[in-house]
């Protein structure tokens, strides 16, 4: 009978090593892929784009971050924003909006309506989220409030119909106004619209109105002048890119002709004016952190409705009806929710 000899021990225990370490590392191959995969999609840090036509107010750009923090983004950490603005000038920001296309970032933030339309433009395919837009429906960057149907969604102002209202709070203040100046620029998307809205009120109110356009801020001065010639009495600035930024020479213009004006934005109040009646711009940039969270963690812009305010915030500022010679009457001064003194 032969015998078929066994190996030695030292090439068994050689080869059963080999085998081993073969099978521990084919199973650390398979196991590795999604694991890796894994790591490097948790570790991708998403990049946000935000469009505005003029640098933003500072406080308005905290309250969009903490929006984000209380999310848990946090800017430089694992969250990076790419910033565009402007700086009043409109024609920029078809490039500026290209730009940010061009770096795929996963979101574009867009204030206001100038903004968000260069953003439409650019793509169709990035997520857009509105702040401080207008009428989206009526500008067409969104089919519907309730269903957006394209890569747009975010934060309607109601902005048309609210001229209608201030112009209300700015004959309510100044009694008998019988003729109301309006600054328009006629570069602005939504001004149209809402010069239309303020047709109705105006009849209802028995108030004539003065449409004074304003295409750049070398135009203040004659803009001013032209008001003093036509005898208003009152003046309505609409929400404009152009005209918050250049809001205290707009106030000290008014303040040199004895013009009570009216804004949208609390800081038109504060600059001089004698009111401002709008949602408060730092809510609306609190508030457009919950879009980006949605999309960044996988909604669709189609899939998330538009939200409209539902607080308006007047402001009424004592200081410049003092200045002006005016009392303002006690049915306007207790629906403010901030007096300046």
């Amino acid at each position: 009978m032969s015998i078929i000899p066994s190996p030695p021990v030292g090439e068994r225990v050689r080869v059963r090593g080999t085998t081993l370490a073969l099978i521990v590392s084919l199973a650390i191959t398979l196991l590795s892929g999604p694991v890796a995969a894994d790591a490097q999609q948790a570790g991708k840090v998403p990049q946000i784009g935000f469009l505005a036509a003029v640098t933003p107010l500072q406080p308005n750009l905290d309250a969009f971050r903490q929006g984000l923090r209380e999310r848990g983004y946090v800017e430089g950490q694992n969250l990076a924003i790419e910033y565009r603005f402007a700086e009043g000038k409109y024609e920029r920001l078809p490039g500026l909006a290209s730009e940010l296309v061009q770096l795929k970032v996963d979101v574009i933030v867009v204030l206001g309506t100038p903004p968000a339309l260069a953003a439409k433009d650019a793509t169709r395919t990035t997520p857009i989220v509105m702040l401080a837009v207008g009428d989206p429906v009526g500008t067409e960057l969104v089919t519907s409030l309730a269903r957006p149907g394209g890569n747009i969604t975010g934060v309607s102002l109601l902005a048309p119909e609210l001229v209608g209202k201030q112009l209300q709070l700015l004959t309510e203040a100044v009694p008998k106004v019988s003729r109301v100046a309006i600054l328009s620029n006629p570069r602005h998307a939504l001004h149209p619209l809402m010069l239309r809205e303020t047709e109705v009120p105006a009849r209802e109110l028995g108030v004539q109105l003065q449409i004074l356009e304003v295409r750049s801020p070398n135009e203040f001065d004659s803009t001013f002048s032209a008001v003093t010639r036509e005898r208003a009495a009152g003046l309505l600035v609409l929400p404009d890119p152009m005209f918050f930024r250049h809001r205290t020479r707009i106030a000290d213009l008014a303040a040199k002709h004895r013009l009570p004006w009216v804004g949208a934005e609390r800081e038109y109040a504060e600059a001089g004016g004698l009111m401002s009646y709008a949602w408060s711009l730092a809510e609306r940039h609190h508030r457009t952190a919950y879009f980006v969270d949605r999309i960044l963690k996988g909604a669709k812009p189609a899939d998330l409705p538009v939200e409209q305010p539902t607080k308006f915030e007047l402001v009424v500022n004592l200081k410049t009806a003092k200045a002006l010679g005016l009392t303002i009457p006690q049915a306007v001064l207790i629906r403010a929710d901030h007096v300046i003194q």
